[in-house]
Order: C-alpha cells, then sequence, then structure tokens
C-alpha cells in the first residue's frame, strides 16, 4: 500500500459528516490561507475523487453579481490539491504547473468542484518527473457544469 499523506491520514480519522468536514476545512484554511477565500468545504475526499463546495457570497461576487470566474478557478485548486494530497503518495511531491480553464455559464449560486482521475497512475514508475493532468468539473446548484479545468500537476520522487 502507497504511504499516504498526513493530509489524507487526518481526512480519514475525522468522521464522516458535517461536523468532520468542516473541522478539515478550516485545518486546510489554516494551512492555505488563500484557499479561504471562497469558503471551501470537502466533503468527500478519497485517492482519485475529490469534491468541494462553496457558497457563493458577497466576497466572490463578480460585477454581475454571480460567482467570479478567478474565485471559481481557486476553487478547483482546492479540489485538485485535496486529490493529489489523497491520491500521490508519501514518497512523491506535486506541484501545480497550468490551467486551463473553460467558463461555460454563469453561476448564479454556491458552487460543487469534483475533481476525478480516471485512472490513479502507477507512482512507483515514476522516478524522473512527470505531468498529471486532474481534470476538475464545476457545478452549479441545479448541477449544470458552469466552469471546467484541467490542472496539470508536475509529480516527482522526493
Amino acid at each position: 500500500m502507497p504511504q499516504e499523506t498526513a493530509t489524507y491520514r487526518s481526512w480519514k480519522k475525522l468522521p464522516d459528516n458535517r461536523i468532520g468536514h468542516t473541522l478539515f476545512s478550516l485545518g486546510m484554511v489554516a494551512r492555505v490561507p488563500y484557499f479561504g477565500t471562497v469558503l471551501p468545504n470537502v466533503v468527500a475526499l478519497e485517492p482519485g475523487h475529490c469534491e468541494v463546495t462553496a457558497p457563493k457570497w458577497i466576497g466572490i461576487h463578480n460585477h454581475l453579481g454571480t460567482f467570479h470566474a478567478i474565485a471559481a478557478c481557486n476553487l478547483a485548486e482546492v479540489a485538485m490539491g485535496m486529490l493529489s494530497e489523497a491520491t500521490v503518495p508519501g514518497t512523491h511531491r506535486w506541484i501545480p504547473k497550468a490551467m486551463n480553464v473553460q467558463y461555460l455559464g454563469k453561476a448564479n449560486s454556491g458552487l460543487r468542484a469534483v475533481a476525478t482521475l480516471p485512472e490513479i497512475p502507477d507512482f512507483a514508475a515514476i522516478t524522473e518527473g512527470q505531468d498529471l493532468v486532474i481534470p476538475v468539473a464545476i457545478y452549479d446548484k441545479s448541477g449544470t457544469e458552469v466552469v471546467h479545468a484541467d490542472i496539470t500537476t508536475w509529480i516527482t520522487p522526493k
């Protein structure tokens, strides 16, 4: 079994309910304060999958009163980062390298970002460094995808 990160071990120790999710999310924001600008709440986390919600509040509004495009990018990075923490073993490190974003529609509500890898890489085979593209779909309250991001991470052994 691959070596789990401290982040993923923390997730698994907390109860899988609103209180556990809130505690985990507050700890995440304490480590990465900028994530706090979207008030993220991690609601699902396992290797290859992460879901994060964010409310629509005045701090993320654009000039139209909808969820700001860059705030949505921040939410996508939260989902990608937590997926990476749950997926990339402690023997390796990851860092974001690029983000390709498509704005598909107005986000008139709070959002749910879903990062899912179609297949988990064989990290033991990564001995030099390798790009890993993590797709993140961001949905509004009605279930419509309003933003899509493909975030390239650079994976290397420690």
